[in-house]
């Protein structure tokens, strides 16, 4: 299967419907390509807070139905990052969409780790409550994004869920460049599972991006990485390497469940 990043450079300089259309342009280039995965909330910034009220859309609205236009045109599966998605009764969510070469939306998932410590994100959004995988034509893959890459117990349910390849879109700020690209690292080893995880370049919000993103296989190498500016990254994967991971190094069927949660330890006397 063949994979492309589109690490986009979101800045406050362009506006929102501009990017919209040059990303689709991007998209559009990427035939030839089976699976295609964009940044967390390209469209506004993850960081710009003050633009997703005034952008948060459903999800036929004017992103989803640009990213189906040229997904179908290039005729790939793309995974459009995501957008703010405003929900029936007004709640916002941080919402990924997945969309298949004819353009038709085939999977959604809402993000449950909302990042923000009870501001920003955290404050202004709802949280998901449901895990989400898609089947592909070659494997399936485990949905997450950004901040969720924190939760190891997610991705554990993914790849209980049969994933095989986790895709996990971001806004990652700078500053935390590092856990950024061990975390996503650590993701690919634990769950012997194909992480692309793709971050957005730029500065938005006041908040300069990681850039960075990166294709790591289940042994947990990288065999593809972008630097810190507007990149696209493209790997082909061996997907049956996945299987023969696991086979030949079989952790996973180690794991103990269930084990009763401990008691406080006693003070001291």
């Amino acid at each position: 299967m063949r994979a492309s990043l589109l690490q986009i450079a979101v800045n406050s300089g362009e506006t929102v419907a501009a990017r919209r259309q040059r990303v689709a342009a991007l998209v559009r280039e990427q035939a030839g390509s089976d699976l295609v995965v964009l940044p967390e909330l390209w469209p506004t910034g993850a960081f710009a807070y003050d633009l997703f009220e005034e952008y948060a859309e459903t999800l036929d609205g004017p992103t989803v139905t640009a990213m189906a236009a040229a997904a179908a045109e290039a005729s790939v599966w793309l995974h459009a990052g995501s957008v703010v998605e405003r929900a029936p009764d007004g709640t916002l969510y941080n919402t990924s969409v997945v969309l298949g070469p004819d353009g038709r939306l085939r999977a959604s998932y809402r993000k449950i780790h909302r990042f923000g410590f009870d501001k920003g994100e955290a404050a202004m959004m709802g949280g998901g409550e449901e895990i989400a995988t898609i089947r592909l034509p070659e494997t399936v893959a485990g949905l997450a994004t950004c901040y969720d890459l924190r939760f190891p117990e997610q991705f554990r349910q993914l790849t209980d869920a049969g994933a095989e390849l986790l895709v996990i879109p971001a806004g990652w700020p700078a500053r935390r460049r590092e856990h950024w690209t061990l975390l996503a690292r650590a993701r690919a080893v634990e769950n012997q599972a194909y992480v692309l995880a793709c971050c957005s370049a730029g500065t938005h919000g006041g908040v300069e991006q990681a850039g960075h993103s990166r294709i790591i296989d289940p042994w947990g190498e990288v065999i593809a990485e972008a630097g810190e500016d507007e990149q696209i990254l493209t790997a082909d994967l061996d997907l049956s390497r996945v299987a023969k991971t696991r086979a030949d190094f079989p952790v996973l069927r180690d794991r103990v469940l269930g084990l009763p949660t401990p008691r406080p330890a006693a003070p001291d006397a």
